[in-house]
């Protein structure tokens, strides 16, 4: 078998019919690519039927019907503003089309036998037929579009430009071999790849879901086989077996006066037994907020400083490289040093030299820790922070570092189908209950009506010795949403608060941000009002309030975070969602859930249900894999079945050497997965 198969997929779009370079360029803006591939993976969203076709006695107006008609004559406008008229029948009556732009009379030739589609209406006492969508010679008929696939269209792709172009991918399409599991194909009933296609893009009848669905499973399984072949790989790469005698982590664990939660404990033996396995570890620790992530972090580090290796944890921001520091110098029982871009001379060059000598047995700082000049004697173990906010170029810089062991932790709880289509490479850790003691943070709804009232808690909250979070949604006056912005919010407070409200947002010089929050901490103010920017990291266990305004602008799992920074510490802690009046059914049902529960994954879940993928991993980061057929979200059933698979094929094929395998191997190119290519060809 032989990729040449695939090259007619290849050819660049403009080799299509209609797509010269200027629509071709368009199209590929479109579809999302320069191939004839690209095209046949732009799918129809919809079909129109257009096989109700009525003699002219029997239509009825206010319908789609398709007319098998003769053109009888044309009747030019009796005054410039008015339509041409196109007088057509069929030998059981007389209708009329109506067209506002002479061009397209040469598609109506007077005599002519045509099969005309579209809505008729009737005007006065007349059928009549505006613009119609559809139209050929009777002649024609076999090819005439009687199921119409609709394609998500952009500006300069018309319908019939579209269907032009798919229908010339189409017959460019070769017949490959079957990578699916015969038993599997007939249990759903799913057509073959290339039955698939034709049924979406040149349907002879309103199709099921079936080739829809076979689609999307076929990418899913190009996906998962990538994610199991990677998973392989990494078991299969010399690590180092780092078990440590469990001398520090008692220490630490003593020094922190803390008994770890079960969860914390199954999450422990999990990263345990990786790293003392001779493989590498990349393992996904999550944790909700307050669950106890950094704890565990800092055992884990410890753990492979018993073994003789060094261990660093790196974080997003400056401040959150500073509270891990902070709480790592207090309970590590060995020296633990800090880098971010703020240390800098003598104290910079005794970091630099300790960690490349190996005296330096762990150290904690922000993406300063990537800088070339950055040097590890035997780095072991790596910790990331909030992995989502580090791209892919950093991750590959931290592999250059030599380090053994990855884990990475994220305080946003991932939905698990993310977690199957995002980071399915990697072994998971939940952690998913809270320390002992820890208190429910009481949730209350309120209009921005109602802000004279919510202002005389804050007061109250102030002189009982509590902190108070303050968050906005935006920066700036916007004139498209009516939003309050934070300086505004800002100036009003300090009007009757006075110098105990400090600001902090994106738009503010680094320092002056980072100085607004360590004031806040340190309880120089009382009441930081802010945007997201303390949505990670800030940890101020005399903050009891936080006031989200306009949270129904929010996200339901950036408000579940946001909600995290209170009910730190032994005072009640409130969370205050101010919104608008005449809230819609939706966005009051978030917010009710939101209220009632605290249960940070099952948050998490809805809110990927209700926002899909895209809007819950917001901006598209580097990396982050684009589906082209499959919608995670709908197709999770298929997910977990195609993981399933994928696990079992390469059991029974590693290789990929059996004729499924090779027509594997063929799926594996035709969805762009090189990874997992080049590990079967190098293996």
């Amino acid at each position: 078998m032989t990729l040449d198969l695939l090259t007619p997929l290849r050819a660049p779009l403009t080799t299509l019919p209609g797509l010269g370079p200027r629509l071709g360029a368009l199209m590929a803006k479109l579809v999302g690519g320069k191939t004839v591939r690209d095209v046949l993976f732009h799918l129809p969203g919809e079909f129109l039927d257009r096989r109700e076709s009525p003699s002219l006695a029997e239509a009825r107006p206010g319908r789609v019907a398709t007319l098998r008609v003769e053109v009888i004559r044309h009747e030019e406008p009796a005054r410039p503003g008015q339509p041409w008229r196109v007088v057509i029948g069929d030998g059981t009556g007389f209708a009329e089309i109506v067209l506002f732009h002479a061009a397209r009379l040469p598609q109506f030739p007077s005599g002519s036998r045509l099969i005309i589609s579209g809505r008729l209406e009737r005007f006065q006492d007349r059928l009549v037929m505006a613009h119609p969508e559809q139209v050929a010679s009777q002649a024609q008929e076999a090819d005439f579009p009687w199921i119409e696939p609709v394609w998500p269209l952009a500006a300069g792709i018309t319908p019939r430009t579209m269907r032009r172009a798919a229908l010339g991918a189409l017959a460019r399409l070769p017949d490959l071999p079957e990578w699916q599991d015969p038993a599997l194909l007939a249990r759903r009933s799913w057509p073959g790849f290339g039955a698939a296609l034709r049924a979406l893009h040149a349907p002879g009848a309103v199709p099921g879901p079936e080739p829809r669905q076979r689609l999307a499973y076929d990418e899913l399984l190009a996906r998962q086989i990538t994610f199991a072949i990677a998973r392989g790989l990494r078991r299969r790469q010399p690590g180092r077996a780092m078990s440590g005698d469990g001398r520090l982590r008692a220490a630490a664990l003593k020094a922190s006066g803390l008994t770890p939660t079960a969860a914390q404990l199954r999450a422990l033996a999990e990263i345990e037994a990786d790293m003392g396995a001779p493989h590498r570890m990349r393992r996904l620790l999550q944790g909700d907020v307050g669950s106890g992530k950094t704890l565990v972090a800092l055992l884990a580090c410890l753990q492979a400083v018993e073994a003789g290796a060094q261990a660093a944890l790196m974080a997003p921001t400056e401040i959150l490289a500073r509270q891990h520091y902070a709480l790592f110098q207090r309970l590590a029982p060995v020296p633990v040093a800090l880098l971010t871009g703020n240390v800098k001379g003598a104290a910079r060059r005794e970091v630099l030299k300790g960690a490349a000598a190996g005296t330096l047995p762990i150290l904690i700082g922000t993406h300063a820790i990537f800088q070339k000049e950055v040097g590890f004697r035997d780095l072991g173990l790596a910790v990331v922070d909030e992995q989502h906010r580090f791209g892919v170029d950093q991750r590959l810089a931290l592999s250059a570092k030599g380090v053994a062991d990855l884990l990475v932790m994220t305080a946003t709880p991932i939905p698990r189908t993310l977690l199957l289509t995002h980071w399915g490479e990697m072994e998971v850790s939940r952690i998913t209950e809270k320390p002992a003691g820890r208190e429910r943070v009481t949730t209350t709804l309120h209009r921005l009506a109602d802000l004279p009232k919510v202002e005389e808690a804050i007061a109250r909250a102030i002189a009982g010795g509590g902190r108070v979070y303050w968050v906005c949604p935006l920066v700036s006056e916007s004139e498209i949403l009516d939003v309050t912005a934070t300086e505004r919010r800002f100036a009003a407070l300090r009007e009757r608060f006075g110098g105990a409200v400090a600001m902090a947002h994106g738009r503010m010089e680094p320092a002056a941000r980072e100085a607004a929050l360590r004031g806040f901490a340190a309880g120089q103010t009382r009441i930081l009002v802010a945007t997201t920017v303390i949505e990670v990291g800030l940890d101020v266990p005399e903050a009891n309030v936080m006031v989200i305004e306009h949270a129904e602008r929010f996200g339901l799992a950036q408000l579940h975070q946001l909600r995290g920074r209170v009910g730190r510490g032994q005072a009640r802690s409130y969370c205050l969602l101010l919104h608008e009046d005449g809230l819609g059914v939706a966005a009051r049902e978030r917010l009710r859930i939101l209220r009632d529960t605290d249960d940070g994954f099952a948050i998490a879940d809805e809110d990927y249900r209700l926002r899909g993928a895209g809007e819950y991993l917001g901006t598209r980061q580097s990396g982050l894999p684009g589906y082209l057929l499959a919608d995670p979200e709908t197709d999770a059933g298929l997910l977990a079945m195609a993981r399933q698979e994928a696990v079992l094929l390469l059991q029974r094929d590693p290789r990929l050497q059996t004729p499924r395998g090779q027509a594997v191997r063929l799926l594996l190119h035709l969805f762009d997965q090189r990874e997992a290519i080049e590990t079967v060809r190098a293996g």
